[in-house]
């Protein structure tokens, strides 16, 4: 259809992987930043709000300029604003004691700043390459877009092995490395972003983009956000609060949270659960048409919140892995499910409505780090993770309700681009 359509979507793949790596590696370098800065765990969970702000409201505004501003430009405008906030972050300078006005310190702003433009670029990746997928795959969305976003856990392993091995070379673990080493550490990890912004840019350099599935099929405006006020997509989007708290804040803080509870490096736990769902994410789709997204769904949430517990009562590295294991299954079909049944039940919202799918999910991130971080203060480690458990319990009765529901109107299916869902009998709306 596309004669450029692969290099589309590896150039869509690399740019997740870019997005991802952000996680991972400011997931590793937290405790050295936070010492750097003087920063308490709460105020960590503070500075890092931002970064979910700024995707929340980059993916919902670039998702809806999409149509008009266009595919490119955006993609180039989210690797400059890679480049620009890394930058900002190395040259961020440190305050000389602990940090009391946190809005006062200089430094704190800047960091501040960097990790909102962080956001904003990784929203801006989002907002594009998920229109972008569906488009160049009209007729095997689910599974293309599990295949794109497998590349997310692929960029936390690309992150997570990269700094640790940079841990091991530089001896970060050690007890008596200097203060100076562990900055430089910090600082070359957080490099190691720009190369794959740097990436991605290059191979889009010059290539013609598609216009989106909605435009192509002259879906109005109108029709579009007619889409977001349907009572299904409304219960939808409730469910994405809580599957992106489930999945995104226990993985920003479970390197700290693991080295706190077992002594062991808690940047190789992110690794295994990214392992996980790298190579799960590629037998989406089939798995999807097996069983149903909700029957999948509703498995989901049980394992999630299992692993949770799990994580919370840890003691040992065997029994983190064990834990980290069920949890990292239990959340590796959360998103791309989210994206791929709103692409598929709600065609004609288009970029729109996966937008606000997208911008959903990390607006939930940015409630629930300062939470964590608050909970990690008052109540130690363990508490974090089993207080986010509680939804997964939610959306065992959301997922299963929904499973029984399409089950009883003969089965779950995807509505047509331009079909009328309000009268579709298997709409749900």
């Amino acid at each position: 259809m596309y004669e450029n359509r692969n290099r589309l979507f590896v150039a869509s793949c690399v740019a997740l992987v870019t997005t991802s790596m952000v996680f991972s590696i400011r997931g590793d370098i937290l405790d050295a930043l936070g010492a750097d800065f003087q920063l308490t765990k709460e105020q960590i969970g503070i500075i890092l709000s931002p970064a979910f702000w700024g995707f929340t409201v980059s993916i919902l505004v670039g998702g809806s300029l999409v149509d008009w501003f266009g595919m490119r430009r955006l993609l180039f405008l989210s690797s400059f604003g890679y480049i620009a906030a890394v930058v900002a972050i190395l040259f961020a300078p440190t305050p000389d004691g602990p940090v009391e006005a946190f809005y006062a310190d200089p430094g704190c702003l800047i960091l501040y700043g960097a990790m909102l433009t962080l956001g904003l670029a990784q929203g801006l990746v989002e907002g594009v390459i998920n229109p972008l997928c569906t488009t160049l795959y009209p007729d095997d969305k689910t599974h293309r877009m599990n295949v794109l976003h497998a590349w997310w856990p692929g960029g936390l392993i690309i992150g997570g092995l990269a700094a640790y091995v940079i841990t091991k070379i530089m001896g970060l673990d050690s007890a008596d490395v200097s203060a100076q080493t562990t900055t430089l550490g910090w600082q070359i990890k957080l490099s190691l972003i720009l190369i794959a912004a740097v990436i991605y840019a290059y191979l889009i350099r010059g290539q013609a983009f598609p216009a989106t599935e909605r435009v192509t099929a002259g879906v109005s405006t109108k029709q579009m956000l007619r889409e977001a006020i349907r009572p299904m997509f409304l219960l939808w989007w409730v469910a994405m609060w809580m599957t992106a708290a489930t999945e995104l804040g226990p993985n920003q803080w479970v390197a700290s949270l693991i080295t706190n509870l077992t002594g062991m490096s808690g940047i190789l736990i992110l690794v295994y659960t990214a392992g996980i769902m790298f190579v799960l994410r590629f037998y989406g789709g089939p798995i999807a048409h097996r069983f149903s997204p909700m029957g999948v769904l509703t498995i989901s949430s049980i394992l999630a919140g299992l692993g949770l517990v799990g994580l919370s009562y840890v003691e040992t590295p065997g029994q983190a892995f064990v834990a980290a294991t069920v949890f990292g299954v239990g959340t590796t079909y959360f998103w791309p499910f989210m994206l791929g049944v709103t692409s598929e039940r709600f065609p004609n919202g288009g970029a729109f409505l996966l937008a606000i799918i997208g911008a959903t999910g990390m607006l939930s991130v940015a409630f629930i780090l300062p939470m964590m971080g608050g909970w990690y203060d008052a109540e130690g480690a363990a508490a974090a993770f089993r207080h986010v458990s509680y939804f997964p319990l939610i959306l065992i009765f959301i997922f299963g309700g929904l499973w029984l529901y399409f089950k009883s109107i003969g089965g779950y299916r995807a509505v047509n681009l331009g079909e009328d869902t309000k009268s579709s009998h298997n709409s749900g709306s």
